[in-house]
């Protein structure tokens, strides 16, 4: 398993903001995802189901090393 590291803002303002989610949740998506793709500004998105949110689909976002999370959300528009 991966080192995973966290940004300040995702441990001062995501995880604050979004009570539903854990680090462990976020972790579970960048290991496993349905689809992962580059973002523009050198950061990948990885999508997951998450049961334990309804099987809602879950964003999280790395910087470049993919190990280093800084965003997570629920993907209301995300089509598998």
């Amino acid at each position: 398993m991966a080192d995973y590291r966290f940004t300040e803002y995702f441990e001062k303002k995501v995880l604050v903001k979004r009570p539903y989610l854990t680090k462990e949740l976020c972790i579970r998506v960048v290991e496993v995802p349905i689809r992962f793709e580059r973002q523009e500004t050198n950061r990948f998105r990885f999508w997951r189901a998450i049961p334990e949110l309804e099987g809602k689909f879950l964003r999280v976002i790395t910087l470049e090393d993919k190990v280093t999370i800084h965003n997570a959300f629920l993907d209301r528009r995300f089509k598998p």
